[in-house]
């Protein structure tokens, strides 16, 4: 009787060693954006050799992470739906004490129309880009883009004016109109890539416990499947495997990190879903992210970094609580949660109350004391209504 052969099974996935081999499958958009600088083509605005730190992209090209000098491009939909998301972005940087700009001149980048199918012509797209991108050189901060969605149109809107000297020529004229100069920053940079090279620093500063919090994250499609070699990964976060923003703060400030088989897929917001099939988002974002979240990891907050991922996924959930679904997860952004972790004001900074799922039980397993926090929120509240002040300031916040 001869015997079976012995095969070696294939190791885990755990136990493997992720090197980089080969090419890089992609061109490196420096060498041509220098390139058109050399010429007089454009002018690349530089991150200051003593303002940043360097992390790794998918392809471990390196990339700069401007530190302070920050010019902070805002998003439609935070400021509409998430009002707490920009307002923990800023409150981060005023305390570890780094200098930042909140411009009173940005427009939106329109990309929402753009994914929809309704934007207007690709020179008009682009010089809105340029134009906000010129303002923050003359106004000397480093453009920090604070949408997942803004983040990933700039990008493609860099390889359309890399590539097309047409394209440049039409932006120019309308840039020349303008007063402004034709500008592109040396570095696309997304907010949550800041807060991931800050981490260390948040968690020096951390007041509030949360090891007994267990975190999902979803990574928004915008920031990691658009223009995908610029995305930041890192070794020690899942192997490199996966974008590494979002989970590394989890990780950095104690909380649980638990995964869950759909982290890839869309939030359900989409490119165009979330304006023209709501009801299709609605579905997705609850029944093939939430309700997959809970019944295999089951935590206790969603965290993720993109206007559209927070509103779809927390705003989605009250139809489907309607049919008696899984859900009722609470979804935070990695600015919220590491500023809770700070021990920022849940109502006055984090503005937790302009969420769709109860979010109670989230704080009173961090050891926040949420009706006392409530009760400090319409003080100030009243203070606005008596006349005493017209706006709640940064004072009143902190």
């Amino acid at each position: 009787m001869s015997s079976l052969p012995i095969l070696n099974s294939p190791s885990k996935a755990k136990d493997r060693v992720f090197d980089r081999k080969g090419d890089i499958p992609t061109e490196y958009f420096k060498d041509e954006l220098f390139e058109l600088e050399a010429k007089g083509e454009l002018i690349v605005h530089r991150i200051a050799d003593d303002n940043f730190v360097e992390v790794d992209t998918k392809y471990g090209r390196k990339k700069k992470i401007p530190i302070q000098n920050t010019w902070h491009h805002k998003s439609c939909g935070q400021c509409g739906h998430i009002p707490g998301y920009s307002t923990s972005i800023f409150w981060l940087h005023r305390q570890l004490g780094y200098k930042y700009h909140d411009p009173k001149d940005q427009t939106s980048c329109t990309a929402w129309n753009y994914y929809a199918s309704s934007a207007s012509n690709s020179a008009a797209q682009a010089a809105i880009a340029i134009r906000n991108f010129a303002q923050a050189y003359e106004d000397g901060y480093f453009p920090l883009i604070h949408c997942g969605t803004s983040y990933g149109h700039y990008k493609e809107t860099r390889h359309e004016i890399l590539h097309h000297q047409k394209l440049r020529d039409q932006v120019r004229r309308i840039l020349d109109k303008l007063g402004k100069p034709l500008v592109f920053p040396e570095e696309i940079v997304h907010y949550s890539e800041w807060i991931h090279v800050m981490r260390d620093q948040i968690k020096s500063k951390q007041k509030v416990d949360f090891s007994d919090v267990t975190a999902t994250v979803h990574p928004a499609c915008h920031y990691h499947k658009l223009v995908v070699e610029d995305a930041i990964y890192d070794r020690d976060l899942y192997d490199g495997q996966r974008t590494a923003t979002v989970s590394g703060v989890v990780k950095a400030v104690g909380a649980n990190l638990a995964d869950y088989s759909t982290w890839h897929d869309c939030c359900g917001f989409g490119f165009r879903h979330i304006l023209v099939s709501r009801d299709f988002s609605r579905s997705f974002a609850t029944i093939r992210k939430i309700e997959r979240m809970k019944e295999e990891a089951n935590p206790d907050v969603v965290i993720t970094h993109d206007t559209g991922c927070v509103t779809t996924l927390d705003k989605s959930q009250f139809a489907t609580q309607a049919h008696d679904r899984k859900v009722g997860i609470p979804v935070l952004s990695d600015a919220q949660f590491a500023a809770l972790a700070m021990g920022a004001h849940p109502y006055k900074v984090c503005q937790l109350h302009w969420h769709g799922v109860d979010n109670k039980p989230l704080m009173e397993k961090m050891g926040i004391d949420h009706k006392k926090a409530w009760a400090e929120f319409e003080e100030q509240v009243e203070r606005i209504k008596s006349g005493e002040i017209e706006y709640m300031s940064w004072e009143d916040a902190e």
